[in-house]
Order: C-alpha cells, then structure tokens, then sequence
C-alpha cells in the first residue's frame, strides 16, 4: 500500500463529529496542520480553548503500544518541567481511540488523540543567534538525559530495529537511493553511506545509549520572545520518531536541521556544540563521529523525501521543504570537509564557552 493510501484524509466535519462524540467539546474554529504522514488539526472550541487533534497514520495505528510509550514519553518530560504536549483523555477516559474510516482506499483505522496546544513560533521564523543555538542544544542533551530515567513497561518497542529514520539505520538507504538516479547528487550521497558504514559502525560501540526525539527539526521546536530582543524555546513537538539511539545521534540530528535555515551553516555546530557540551561532554568516538552523522542524516532528508513524493505527489510541497534547502547546507559541509568542519565547530564551541564563563 503506498504512503498516499496510509494518510488519513479527515473532513472538518468528520473532526467537529469526533470532539464532540469523544471529548464534548464542540469546535468554533478548525485549521489542517502540516504534518508528513500524518493529519493535524488546530481545534479552538465555543470556550476558547485550543487543542491539536492528531489522526495518525494507518500504519502507525496498527502499533498502539509504540502511540502509548510516545504519549507516556510526552507526559513524563511535562512533568519534568520541558515544555511538551500532553495527552487529554476521551469521555471514558482513554488518552486514544481508534477510528475507522474510509479515506479513498477501503476502510482503515486510525488512532485519534487530541493534545494540548502550545504556543509560539517555529524556530526558523526567527533570527538563529548563537546564543538561541546554544540553548537548542543544551535542551536537545538535556532532553536526552532526563529520558534515562524513564520507565514503562513496554519500552522497548523504541527498539524500531527497521526504522528508516533511526541514525543506526544509515544502511537501509541503499535500498531507496534509486530514487536519485540520474541526479547530480547521488554519487556523494552514496559516498556518504560508505563513509557512516566503514567510520560510524565501527565505533558504535563506544557512544553512549539513550532514547532519542530524532526529530528535532524546524517544523517542532516553538520559540516565544523573552528579554532583551531574544527568544526562549516554548514548545518541543511531534515524538513520532522518538527510538533507542544513541545521544550524538540526537546531536548530529539537530545540528543538520538548524544548519538548513542558516545563512552560513558552519556557523551552527559550535554554538549546538557548546550547549550540548554544557550538559553531556562527547566522548572522542562520539566527536570523531559526528561529522559524518551530520552528513548521513542530510542524506536520509534527501533520499527519503524523494522517495515519499513518488508515493504522495500530492503532498509534494510539505515533503520536499527540509530537503531542498538541505542541498545546499549538505554541499557545502561536504566541499569543507571533516578536518574544517571540526575545527570550526570544536574551536568556535570552546570560545564559546570561555565567554560564558567570563559572564
């Protein structure tokens, strides 16, 4: 079944029918939401509250245990004071429900839930300072960190072995890069793999375990302003992707997105760097590793998001935003190389924290 035939394709109607039959709740005003795979919507009800009622896709509903571990993930970091949606339950108390519907290919179920509302603005709506990249990286360790205390019973569905988007799967693009045949780039993006298989594998062994977010990306990290013209993150989005990794996975992740809407991408690992630091210090495997991890996770953007457009054309625009920009940030880490990339960020990550220490 493609992707196309996976996403749910729920009417305003159908929505309005599902607070109130669910949650009795009855919307004043409703706005779709991007989303990949899935179907989000903004949902602001007669009292003025406002929720995002989320409708996974068929694939993912068949995995309610995965859905529950990523809900409890949420709740707990809550909890933990880190700015994240929760889960509110139906009438009769469950925090999901699964919905049956026919969306153009026979029916399938769908897993409904409807989360709290943050708000704020995307962080590539703003200005990238350094400063507001150091404090991305201090929460994306700080994050992982706190995620080591975690427990749930059913955790280890976060295994994901086959999971196209965990950073231990590198390999499985090899599978899918026939999407790029022909193109300009397929020669340095199969480099790339060759590069994470023969010096990322073989230290693996030495990186440190954690649950990872593995998708911290423009799209899911909320800012609002604060003092003295900057911004403060307000809001982590979307655990979808949330799987055992290992914590320069979720580094490397973060890096490769900020560095797509950054006027000079070099320019964003040494603050990242710093504030990542700040919290976990990398080990010598984990920095020897990094360069390439930043690069491998521009090739999943890349090869992925052509793929997913050959099964969903329709849905073209949302999947193809990260990718076209991560060209150019992928060329010219790529053109650098690793001894410059490293030396730029590990130089600029010290002096950055010498001036912090100084305040």
């Amino acid at each position: 079944m493609s992707e196309e035939n996976l996403q749910p394709n729920f009417s305003q109607s159908q929505v309005i029918e599902i607070m109130k039959r669910l949650y009795r709740l009855t919307p004043s005003e409703i706005n779709s939401l991007p989303s990949y795979c899935d179907q989000n919507f903004y949902v602001k009800t007669s009292e003025g509250d406002e929720y995002v009622l989320k409708i996974m896709n068929a694939d993912d509903s068949k995995n309610p245990t995965l859905i529950d571990v990523q809900t409890s993930v949420m709740s707990f970091l809550h909890q933990n004071e880190f700015p994240t949606q929760t889960a509110l339950p139906t009438i009769s108390g469950q925090l999901m429900s699964l919905e049956e519907k026919d969306c153009g290919c026979g029916c399938q179920k769908y897993l409904v839930r409807l989360l709290t509302y943050l708000p704020g603005t995307l962080i590539s709506k703003v200005p990238l300072t350094p400063q507001l990249l150091y404090e991305t990286g201090k929460m994306a360790a700080k994050l992982d960190k706190i995620l080591q205390e975690f427990k749930h019973p059913d955790v280890s569905v976060l295994q994901r072995e086959q999971f196209i988007w965990s950073m231990s799967n590198i390999p499985l693009l090899e599978a899918y890069i026939y999407v790029l045949d022909g193109h300009p780039l397929q020669a340095a993006l199969k480099s790339v793999i060759h590069q994470y298989k023969s010096a990322v594998i073989p230290n693996q062994s030495n990186f440190r375990k954690c649950i990872v977010h593995g998708d911290l990306n423009d799209l899911n990290i909320l800012v609002q302003p604060c003092e003295s013209d900057s911004y403060k993150i307000s809001g982590i989005l979307d655990f979808g992707d949330l799987n055992s990794g290992y914590f320069i996975d979720e580094l490397a992740i973060t890096i490769a997105y900020m560095m797509v809407h950054h006027q000079t991408p070099i320019e964003v690992g040494g603050p990242m760097l710093a504030g990542w630091e700040n919290v976990f210090p990398l080990n010598k495997s984990e920095k020897d590793c990094l360069y390439v991890l930043v690069l491998s996770r521009f090739c999943q953007s890349i090869v992925y998001a052509h793929y997913f457009v050959t099964q969903n054309p329709e849905n073209e625009e949302y999947l193809m935003v990260t990718a076209k920009k991560a060209v150019h940030a992928f060329r010219h880490l790529l053109e650098l190389g690793k001894e410059e990339a490293e030396k730029v960020w590990f130089q600029t990550a010290a002096q950055f924290n010498d001036r912090k220490q100084e305040t």
